[in-house]
């Protein structure tokens, strides 16, 4: 096996090294989550509960070691980082009512009894990007073996310490190691194999719409199952008989959350064009009011991009004679720091219409309902969004009219484990999380038992 140094991007010291898996060592660990998958899903209900139970007690004791290795990984402000492994945890104990409540249906049919049965696929390959690592590769093991299935992690390469440390923690509360294991490495050898293997029933992949596209032309030669959370480049809706105080000093928030490196970051602010000027004003004392620095400081609400490559991507939409309008503050010194950057473009320029996946975010005036509308559909993704406005009427219409799987009004809220997550057009296919889940790593089989007459 080759290996990998991760570096701490606050600090650009090396953490530790990581061994990556070639194909052969994936091979073994896709033929070993095979067998325990079949012992797996002959368990009874009561006993698969119990034991997704068992691994989220264990990972609520150790939510302040995930949170402190996120930390110090991925830059993670640390109250960030302890919501989101207290989020590991909520989202297996939600899941661990589902494998008792996979009941099937009972169908009227003549001369028989017709009945369905939620059948798990076999090994599920989750493929996770390096942004929240834990939070969504949980959102994928987590339904995957409550509906009976083997998973195999894949984390990316600059994030994987807390994923490894969450295969870990499964082993320690009872699960078979064989049953759920995180495969380190590249996705050129991993995730390629899992799209390759025949024994890999299906796919969940988090990643750009570039990657996704390939997994999903990979994935049609076995007609194997995908499920795709790709790009974004949500907008933020700011009508003008909003609550505009509040809108302005919650858009920094909904934009510079994780540095920007968030798939559901409302990264096009657009705002009606006769306040827009006293949202600007607004909008600065909020941008500069965010506190970036020491992600292990509790004051800390904004910490480092992930990589100097990120960095430099990030950079190269801000060029010296960008339209910046104002800019927060943000470290010198080590650490891959960006400060949160306010852009004016034309409607056309790249930075509206591109993923940054940055601290940048574009403002842009709109005339009416309509032209919003528009503006906020002129782009080839659709995954989520907020629209605030007091008026009911216009919130039901914009929501309903917005191309985008997820969309909040009046706040910037996207994700919640007790509801479905997934996004429109370019953004992916398939829906993650809410109470389905489960059901979507299962296929229906349906039986029909002839009864004779007496």
């Amino acid at each position: 096996m080759t290996a990998t140094q991760v570096i701490n991007p606050a600090t650009e010291e090396v953490l530790q090294t990581v061994e990556h898996f070639d194909v052969e060592a994936t091979d073994d660990a896709i033929a070993r989550a095979k067998v325990a998958q079949r012992a797996w899903a002959k368990a009874a209900p009561a006993e698969r509960a119990a034991g997704l139970r068992a691994f989220a007690a264990v990972v609520d004791a150790h939510v302040d070691e995930l949170a402190a290795l996120e930390v110090a990984n991925s830059g993670h402000p640390i109250g960030n980082a302890e919501w989101e492994a207290g989020h590991v945890r909520d989202v297996l104990q939600f899941y661990s009512a589902s494998p008792e409540r996979l009941t099937g249906k009972q169908i009227p049919v003549a001369g028989g009894l017709d009945v369905t049965f939620n059948e798990p696929l076999g090994v599920v390959g989750v493929i996770t990007p390096w942004n929240f690592p834990m939070t969504i590769a949980s959102w994928g093991f987590a339904p995957a073996l409550a509906a009976g299935n083997a998973v195999l992690v894949k984390p990316a390469e600059w994030t994987p310490l807390t994923t490894v440390r969450l295969a870990e923690l499964a082993a320690e509360a009872g699960l078979d190691p064989d049953l759920f294991q995180v495969l380190t490495g590249r996705g050129s050898v991993i995730g390629e194999r899992f799209v390759t293997h025949p024994d890999v029933r299906k796919i969940v992949f988090t990643g750009s719409t570039e990657v996704g596209t390939r997994v999903m032309a990979g994935a049609a030669a076995q007609v194997k199952r995908v499920t795709l959370e790709l790009g974004g480049k949500s907008a933020n809706i700011v009508f003008d008989d909003c609550d505009l105080e509040r809108a302005a000093a919650t858009a920094p928030y909904g934009v510079f959350d994780n540095a920007g490196q968030d798939c559901c970051s409302r990264s096009r602010i657009l705002v009606q064009r006769n306040v827009y000027d006293r949202f600007m004003e607004l909008f600065e004392t909020a941008v500069k009011g965010v506190a970036v620095g020491d992600p292990t400081a509790r004051e800390t609400e904004m910490g480092p991009l992930v990589s100097k490559p990120h960095w430099e991507s990030v950079a190269a939409y801000v060029p010296d004679d960008a339209p910046v309008a104002f800019r927060g503050s943000a470290p010198t010194g080590p650490g891959y720091w960006f400060p949160p950057t306010v852009l004016t473009p034309q409607r056309n320029d790249r930075t509206v219409t591109e993923e940054i996946f940055g601290p940048v975010v574009t403002v842009l005036p709109f005339d009416d309902e309509a032209d919003a509308i528009e503006l906020a559909n002129d782009t080839p993704y659709g995954l989520s969004g907020s629209i605030w406005t007091e008026n009911l009427s216009r919130a039901v219409r914009v929501s309903r009219a917005v191309e985008a799987g997820n969309l909040s009004v009046n706040s910037h809220s996207s994700v919640r484990y007790s509801t479905p997550f997934g996004g429109f057009k370019q953004s992916g296919l398939g829906r993650e999380l809410g109470p389905d889940a489960p059901l979507h790593f299962t296929e229906t089989k349906n039986v029909f038992y002839a009864i004779g007459e007496n």
